[in-house]
């Protein structure tokens, strides 16, 4: 078997690979199975911890149905890259808002599973409970591998959100229907702010503060840059052949 054979079984370092439906009505069933188990507390790694914090991201290629996704593990001190992995497959599901995390999934695990650094975190481009049903990337990713996650997304998606104040570290509730989802957080002073919400095994303030330190230069975490530079030439690598 192949690490990324889903019969294999799974190890501490491997998680087990999860349930891939077939259609729209499976995977929004899988979704309100897992939703339940989302733990929104955490506390989880706090910054002052130290360890390794991983960034995650995909590149596609429709036309060719690829997809190709970075694993980047920082030392969460220094921020300096200490490993990283890709992995190049095919487009597992068809694009549909709110399931995301069906045709992302499958790449990001085999990624994850060629690092020979297992990480303390992980952050994705994307949301966690910041979702419809509650279950995005990051809290799907979270409760598969059993590593705390959480979420950066650029954008609000359909929710709603007060401007924060202009300055570095400011934030405001982000909102669905008048339930807190996460926070529009200011990451640099007089930019626009990022969106972040918990994952899974990690309360909200950890995520902020995280999202904080990974950003010393630039709006998006230095996780996110490195995670997003890599898939995109993983999937450069891939076009040639």
């Amino acid at each position: 078997m192949t690490p990324s054979d889903p019969a294999a079984p799974p190890t501490p370092d491997r998680p087990r690979r999860p349930h891939r439906p077939r259609t729209e009505a499976e995977a929004v069933a899988e979704q309100q199975r897992l939703r339940p188990l989302v733990d929104r507390i955490g506390p989880g790694p706090a910054v002052e911890d130290g360890g390794t914090v991983a960034g995650v991201d995909v590149a596609y290629d429709e036309q060719r149905d690829l997809v190709a996704a970075a694993a980047v593990v920082l030392d969460v001190a220094t921020l300096q890259v200490v490993d990283q992995a890709t992995a190049v497959g095919r487009i597992a599901f068809p694009y549909i808002p709110g399931l995301l995390a069906f045709r992302e999934l499958p790449a990001v695990l085999d990624a994850l599973d060629r690092l020979t650094t297992r990480p303390g975190l992980i952050v994705c481009d994307g949301y966690g409970i910041a979702h419809p049903r509650r279950l995005g990337l990051a809290s799907h990713l979270g409760l598969t591998t059993s590593i705390p996650a959480f979420g950066v997304a650029k954008t609000p998606f359909t929710f709603t959100h007060q401007p924060p104040g202009p300055t570095r570290g400011d934030r405001s509730p982000l909102l669905d229907a008048g339930e807190d989802v996460g926070r529009a957080l200011r990451t640099r002073t007089g930019v626009k702010p990022v969106f972040v919400s918990t994952g899974h095994a990690i309360s909200l303030d950890h995520a902020c503060a995280h999202t904080l330190h990974l950003t010393p230069r630039y709006r998006l975490p230095e996780t996110t840059r490195h995670a997003d530079s890599l898939c995109r030439r993983a999937l450069a690598a891939a076009q040639r052949h």
